[in-house]
């Protein structure tokens, strides 16, 4: 019997030598400019809804051929939706493995939870797919640098699935504040409001019939099943998930570092707590963080269960600059001048909310577009994944100083913790034996 690391092993023997050398430019020629690409989504109950809008938007350039979830009950509710909203079956499949064995799967989409989508992108690479991570790309940083490194290696094209980068009025006033719409942008603050209810204390419980739990957890050191984990609290437990700042503050944080210009700050202050319930979320449920740069500055506030809005919005960011600032969030953007005063704005029409858990909107069709289209016609990617897992490692790293209680000192090349070995041991993980990624 073939062994978790024999087959990944394998699938990476396999996969380099189509690999080398390969571009989306090279692959685009490959596939011919009439071809469809097929898609297997891995993760199904909050995001891969999204996804399937998406792809049933870019159905002249894609194909849902594929479904896969540990779950048999949410693959099954899955798949009926998928078959009545695109008119035909996907095949189900509940170990992703299978999947990356097939010659005509194309690309992956991945939902799963964080502790998944390093090692499943990954392993999606060596098996010769393309990848389309959504955020956080990695569990840890250790994780995000690893990624980075097997996309370089296989040549496969990767896009994380911060959607913002694909919206077009975020791409124009990003493109206006670089062309000094607010003259120096110095300032850049984003929020994140919610009333999310509490956890409760979990039980041990008998594994449920539908669930594969070892597969669930996969590369996660085992841990018995209790029944208050999945399918979305896993969110606030620090073996699988990685917390609010990773589960919204990407979106908005990432759009601060665009404005900005910015990549890894010297220095991270992060601070917060468990307040509003006493219960097994093992993160904060509020949150406030300072990445400081040479010139400039991005904080992000996270409130999980205080509803409270700031600029009458859930979740945006703020970009302050000599001139003026500039509020943008997901449905539009407004100036003002130097004191405040709204000059100019723009709405698309839409109305987002924070206890929207799926996401399905135009930003996640374009961004698959933009990632299908980087595939067949080598167009530029909006949110590779050398850029993307920036914003990630930042940001975990706001985890580790929140943990630790102190600044962190890092270095502006890679955001590895200068001078802090106990900081410096959070970089990483333990994985379950045989289950660790590797390139």
């Amino acid at each position: 019997m073939v062994n978790r690391r024999e087959f990944l092993d394998a699938l990476a023997t396999g996969a380099a030598g189509l690999a080398i050398g390969a571009s989306a430019k090279s692959y685009g020629k490959i596939l011919g400019a009439n071809d469809r690409l097929n898609f297997a989504v891995i993760g199904l109950n909050g995001r891969g809804y999204a996804h399937l809008s998406a792809l049933k938007a870019n159905e002249g350039g894609a194909r849902l051929s594929h479904v896969c979830d540990v779950d048999s009950d949410i693959m099954r509710k899955f798949a009926d939706g998928a078959q009545q909203a695109l008119g035909y079956a996907p095949a189900c499949e509940k170990d992703f493995r299978k999947i990356l064995e097939l010659k005509d799967v194309d690309a992956i989409s991945i939902a799963s939870p964080d502790h998944w989508h390093t090692p499943m992108a990954i392993a999606g690479l060596q098996a010769g797919k393309h990848v389309y991570v959504e955020k956080p790309c990695s569990h840890n940083p250790a994780e995000g640098a690893l990624l980075v490194e097997a996309q370089q290696k296989y040549g496969k094209v990767v896009q994380m699935g911060t959607q913002q980068r694909s919206s077009p009025h975020t791409i124009e006033i990003v493109d206006k504040i670089h062309g000094g719409l607010i003259g120096r942008a110095y300032f850049a603050k984003a929020w994140y409001s919610n009333t999310r209810k509490s956890i409760g204390t979990g039980k041990e419980a008998p594994v449920p019939a539908q669930i594969d739990w070892d597969l669930w957890q996969g590369p996660a050191p085992r841990r018995p099943y209790t029944d208050n984990v999945q399918p979305y609290n896993w969110h606030w437990f620090r073996i699988y998930g990685t917390g609010e700042a990773l589960n919204n503050g990407t979106h908005e944080v990432d759009v601060c570092r665009w404005a900005l210009g910015v990549d890894y700050p010297l220095r991270i202050t992060s601070s917060g707590g468990r307040y509003q319930f006493k219960d097994d979320w093992q993160f904060y449920d509020t949150l406030v963080t300072s990445f400081d740069y040479q010139d400039k500055m991005i904080a992000w506030e996270g409130k999980s269960c205080q509803g409270m809005k700031y600029y009458n919005r859930d979740r945006g960011a703020v970009i302050m600059g000599t001139t003026g600032s500039v509020l943008v969030d997901r449905d539009g953007y407004e100036i003002y001048d130097l004191k405040g005063k709204k000059t100019s704005e723009f709405k698309t029409g839409d109305k987002t909310s924070s206890s929207d858990l799926l996401g399905r909107d135009s930003m996640t069709d374009a961004h698959f577009a933009n990632f299908i289209a980087a595939i067949c016609k080598g167009e530029k990617l909006n949110a590779p994944i050398s850029i993307g897992n920036v914003s990630v490692t930042i940001l975990q790293l706001s985890n580790i100083a929140w943990e630790v209680n102190r600044e962190l000192q890092l270095d502006a090349k890679d955001g590895r913790v200068q001078g802090d070995p106990q900081a410096m041991k959070m970089w990483g993980r333990e994985y379950e034996k045989g289950w660790a990624p590797h390139i």
